[in-house]
């Protein structure tokens, strides 16, 4: 198996879901341990000579004037995991909990934490056991770092909070007492290193950075597909035409929906008609996709950023030098992440535009409503219902969470990022336009459909074909739930991304396919 050096090693998006879903192993290299341990000793000094550092030998937050003696310092760890964990809602998902943990070992193993190495250690036991740590959803203002969240996460490491383990919700000392293991025993500033930091946000973002990535690829497909069921032309695409505009983006969607395009019998058969230039949500794919496709990367770029920083307070330097500064502070993720709500949503907004086009009939080449027979059949006509509503709040929930802020700590923390709810929203947005875009895909079949025994490009036909050997074409009114809930699989999963990667043209700019390709 590939294996991953925490501490050492670049992290990427990638990498960190590969560790979370088993594919990689994370270590933790010799040299590594002993930086961590060089991190710990450092805060065993600072406790011996009676040095004044915040969390160390001082309360938290309005309390850093208050001395703790030294004999204290480990209740003060227990304590403020056990009163920071008042995270409230839903849990979120395994996958989120678990690259919570990713993130926080690599974060711990830089060595600036002053933390035992046997408490990283006993995180990615969990970690490669998949004994997820049950974290409520909100309570964090991503200020302080996510506290409320990382608390819950990390409540198991003293035997308390709860876990899931198989599917199954249990508390953490049940499994440690099935694992004959005890609880860890914090040394001081443990307990701080492990709640500070932005690991919660973090992971929403590297989740958002794969998702929205698979969002962008499947909307140039499914974009193709409807130009060329819609009698769209071809030219908007033209290399030509984006040298002049120049956006990385722009350049790269561009790019693929031209290659997907070129040779089609289907556009051939139309290039000498009348029409002398197509709808906006036809010809300026390129220009809204592809700052979409930006947002994505400026996502990316700073997610990646983050997820290989210190990002807990106090930093220890050595054991003359603790800095107390606001690396905790979620703002310089939590704007990307508002970004890529927006950009995100924009995605779903044209998406609704073309499916209301292929409605329209008459001028495009296919029927109206996309029925031979309407009129005692209402055709696809309630479709387009249904992905105006969705853009609709997708629109309400555009609103940037990093706009606000609410002082708490008893002014402590007078500015908040609110990072946590943007990255919420980000993957909320993200679900919304997965259904958008499937309901496009039902209607870009069906109007490609009208143009047989034509044929279309080889990546086109055969994501044509992929759909149909589950959703039928239809000429007569049928309840739809079924056939978008296939489209939904579709859209979710990367097989039309797939089928677009074994038959397309590879024939795009290799940097521009390196900066904007995940995997």
């Amino acid at each position: 198996m590939e294996k991953f050096l925490y501490g050492t090693e670049r992290l990427t998006c990638s990498m960190a879901l590969a560790i979370a879903k088993g594919k990689v192993l994370g270590e933790i290299s010799i040299s590594t341990r002993e930086v961590i341990e060089r991190s710990a000793n450092y805060v065993k000094k600072i406790v011996a000579k009676g040095a004044v550092v915040y969390g160390i030998n001082t309360g938290f937050g309005p309390l850093c004037t208050t001395r703790i003696d030294a004999d204290q310092t480990q209740l003060l760890q227990e304590n403020i995991l056990k009163s920071h964990a008042v995270g409230v809602g839903e849990p979120i998902g395994n996958d989120l909990a678990k690259l919570m943990l990713i993130l926080k070992v690599h974060a711990l193993a830089k060595g600036f934490s002053g933390v035992q190495y046997e408490t990283i250690e006993r995180i990615m036991w969990h970690i490669e056991n998949d004994i997820i740590p049950v974290v409520p959803k909100q309570g964090s203002v991503g200020a302080s770092g996510d506290l409320a969240p990382l608390s819950h996460l990390f409540l198991p490491l003293i035997g308390l909070g709860k876990v899931n383990i198989k599917g199954k919700i249990v508390p953490a000392k049940t499994v440690l007492d099935q694992f004959d293991l005890r609880p860890i025993q914090l040394g001081a500033k443990e307990g701080l290193a492990l709640i500070n930091g932005t690991q919660f946000m973090a992971a929403h973002g590297v989740k958002a950075v794969a998702e929205l990535n698979r969002v962008l690829q499947n909307a140039d497909i499914i974009a193709a597909l409807m130009i060329e069921g819609l009698n769209g032309s071809i030219k908007p695409f033209l290399t030509e035409l984006h040298q002049l505009r120049p956006h990385a983006g722009n350049r790269f969607v561009a790019s693929c929906i031209f290659n997907m395009l070129h040779g089609s019998a289907i556009l051939e058969s139309h290039k000498d008609c009348s029409r002398v230039q197509d709808p906006y949500s036809l010809r300026c794919i390129p220009q809204v996709h592809g700052a979409s496709r930006n947002a994505w990367f400026h996502l990316k770029e700073t997610i990646e950023v983050e997820i290989n920083s210190v990002t807990d307070n106090p930093v220890i330097i050595h054991d003359e030098l603790t800095i107390s500064g606001g690396s905790f502070h979620g703002q310089s993720i939590a704007l990307p992440l508002d970004y890529a709500t927006l950009a995100t949503s924009e995605i779903g907004n044209i998406s609704d535009r073309r499916v209301y086009l292929s409605l329209e009939g008459q001028t495009n080449g296919v029927p109206k409503l996309l029925m031979k027979s309407t009129g005692l059949n209402s055709g696809f006509m309630i479709l387009q219902y249904c992905t105006a509503a969705i853009a609709s709040e997708n629109k309400g929930l555009c609103f940037p969470a990093s706009a606000d802020s609410i002082p708490t700590s008893l002014g402590q923390e007078d500015h908040v990022s609110m990072g946590s709810i943007s990255g919420r929203k980000l993957l909320q947005v993200i679900d919304n336009v997965d259904k958008i875009l499937s309901i496009e895909l039902l209607c870009a079949a069906q109007a490609k459909d009208y143009h047989r025994p034509l044929k279309s490009t080889a990546a086109l036909e055969a994501v044509h074909d992929r759909v149909r050997q589950s959703i039928p074409h239809i000429e007569m009114d049928q309840p739809m739930e079924e056939l978008m809930d296939e489209a939904l699989k579709l859209v979710k999963s990367l097989e039309l991304i797939e089928l677009y990667h074994q038959y397309g043209s590879e024939d795009i700019d290799r940097d521009l396919k390196q900066q904007f390709d995940l995997f």
